[in-house]
């Protein structure tokens, strides 16, 4: 979507849970029901399809998937997906960044 991969730092995957109802529900508008905890979350055939950096060389291959633009099918696919079921986006959070959004929100698609 625009923004250059982090090629040079190494990434971890971890999972947390807050309540962030006062800035992630639009603006507390959704409630965490509660009455559902503990929520439990796993991952069953993870497969991380990644490569390493080891002291700044990477072994990506500028023709891996995750490195491709993304065609216009799939970038009307991304868009009704995020139309339909995001409810938050720090991007459009005022409130969180009043100097304005970070770097990565501001790109732009082809169309």
């Amino acid at each position: 979507m625009g923004v250059p991969y982090p090629k040079s730092q190494p990434m971890r995957m971890y999972a947390t849970l807050w309540d962030a109802e006062d800035w992630a529900t639009r603006g507390g508008l959704v409630k965490t029901d509660w009455t559902k905890a503990p929520f439990t979350a796993s991952f069953r055939s993870y497969n991380a399809n990644a490569c390493t950096s080891s002291n700044g060389a990477s072994t990506c291959s500028s023709s891996a998937w995750f490195s491709q633009q993304l065609d216009s099918t799939s970038q009307k696919q991304l868009k009704w997906v995020q139309k339909n079921y995001m409810i938050y986006s720090y991007c459009t959070d005022a409130k969180r960044f009043p100097q304005g959004p970070p770097a990565e929100c501001s790109v732009t698609s082809k169309k």
